[in-house]
Parts: C-alpha cells; sequence; structure tokens
C-alpha cells in the first residue's frame, strides 16, 4: 500500500495536509513536499529505485511539479535502508538542492520530472550526504525565511530550529543552528528561543517584503530560466 507523506504529516490520497512543514530553500523559496512511500524498483529495467513526489511552492496560486526520485544503486549501498526514517532527509534535501540549481520547474499542471538521487548527493571519503556548506550569515538568513514562512504559511508558532534534515541541508550540526538562532535573538530580538524551537516576534514578521521580495525573486529567475531552455 501506498503511504502519501507530506513532510510534518500524513496526508490523505488527495494531498490534504494537516500541519505540514515549510522546507524553505536557499534561494527563499517556502515548499511543501509529498512522498509516496516507498521507494520501488524502477519498472523500466533500468538499475535503480524510484520513489513519486510532488513539490509545492507555497504562495503561488497552486504551481507544484510532479517529480519521480531516482535513487543510484551506488548511493543506495551505504544507505542504511530506504525507509523514511532513514532516506527521507537526504531525499528531501536532494529536491531542495534541485530547486535550488533551478533544475526544478513549477507548472499549474507538470509533467512527471525525473530527479536523480545520486552520488552527487554524498561524499563517500567522509560518508556523509553532501548539499553545500552553508556560511553563519546565510544561515542567519535561512533560519529567518524558515521561521517567517513556517509561522505565516504553517500556521504555526514553535518552529524546530534543531532539525537534524536542517542541519543536513546546510552542512552543520543542529547545535550550530540553535548558536546561529541565539545570536538573532541576542542581536536584534527577532526570536525568541525555548530549547530547540524558536518564536517569532513581531520585529521577525512585521517587515515582510524582504521576505516576499526575496520569494518573488527566486520564483522570476527560475521561470526565466526554463523559459530560456524551452526557446
Amino acid at each position: 500500500m501506498t503511504k502519501v507523506q507530506e513532510s510534518g504529516g500524513i496526508v490523505d490520497e488527495a494531498g490534504t495536509a494537516a500541519g505540514g512543514k515549510i522546507w524553505v530553500t536557499l534561494k527563499g523559496l517556502p515548499l511543501t513536499i509529498r512522498l509516496e512511500w516507498p521507494f520501488h524498483q524502477s519498472t523500466s529495467g533500468a538499475d535503480f529505485f524510484v520513489l513519486h513526489g510532488d513539490i509545492r511552492l507555497e504562495g503561488s496560486g497552486g504551481l507544484h511539479a510532479p517529480v519521480a526520485v531516482n535513487l543510484s544503486q551506488t548511493v543506495r549501498e551505504v544507505m542504511p535502508s530506504m525507509e523514511p526514517k532513514d532516506a527521507e532527509a537526504p531525499v528531501i534535501n536532494a529536491l531542495r538542492k534541485e530547486v535550488d540549481r533551478r533544475q526544478i520547474e513549477f507548472l499549474k499542471s507538470g509533467k512527471l520530472l525525473p530527479v536523480p538521487f545520486s552520488s552527487r548527493h554524498y561524499d563517500f571519503k567522509r560518508q556523509q550526504w553532501v548539499f553545500g556548506k552553508a556560511t553563519d550569515d546565510v544561515m542567519v538568513e535561512f533560519i529567518e525565511r524558515t521561521v517567517y514562512w513556517q509561522t505565516k504559511l504553517g500556521g504555526e508558532k514553535r518552529i524546530w530550529i534543531g532539525d537534524p534534515t536542517e542541519a543536513q541541508y546546510l552542512q552543520t550540526t543542529p547545535a550550530h543552528l540553535m548558536e546561529i538562532a541565539a545570536r538573532l535573538v541576542a542581536a536584534q530580538g527577532l526570536l525568541r528561543i525555548e530549547g530547540e524551537f524558536a518564536e517569532a516576534t513581531p520585529g521577525l514578521m512585521g517587515p515582510a517584503e524582504r521576505f516576499e521580495s526575496a520569494r518573488r525573486q527566486a520564483v522570476e529567475e527560475l521561470e526565466k530560466k526554463h523559459a530560456f531552455e524551452r526557446g
């Protein structure tokens, strides 16, 4: 039986989510990601496993991208399992990375897009997932955007800053993310911190235009790139 799961909560077959997690990209795009577990062997006879999903660009009026995540045999061999507990975080981050690289086009009704989940995302020498090392300044901006969009679109007040999936995406540790978040509190009073969770203050939610502007710019760059490719 296929289990349709939206990061942050189970959804029904129609895609209705309850408390879905907002995954923000480094470019500032707020996404929700539905994954149809489990991985299954490719029906084309190719030597890889496939996981279907759908990436929704939140705040865009319904733009989304159906995807088929293609797990290479090379990467499969270094994973403990293909179950969500071991595979969900790197799959989500691989999809975010492809959005960062403007390889995924969002449409009202898009065709299924194959997305490689391969050795490009894994450092065999260090035996760890790699999605690009973020600087502290980038992490500050990322945390601000994550708390803003999760508060606005996800309707949540307490946002989990110490999420290992977020740390993996930025190639850091949950402890370092908490340290960065604490700097926001000390320097600007943008967050209230309780343990590994943060709550937005009016100082963060008030000047919304900078977050909205970053999203619009990222969408425009994405659309311009794909328009050029279509000729």
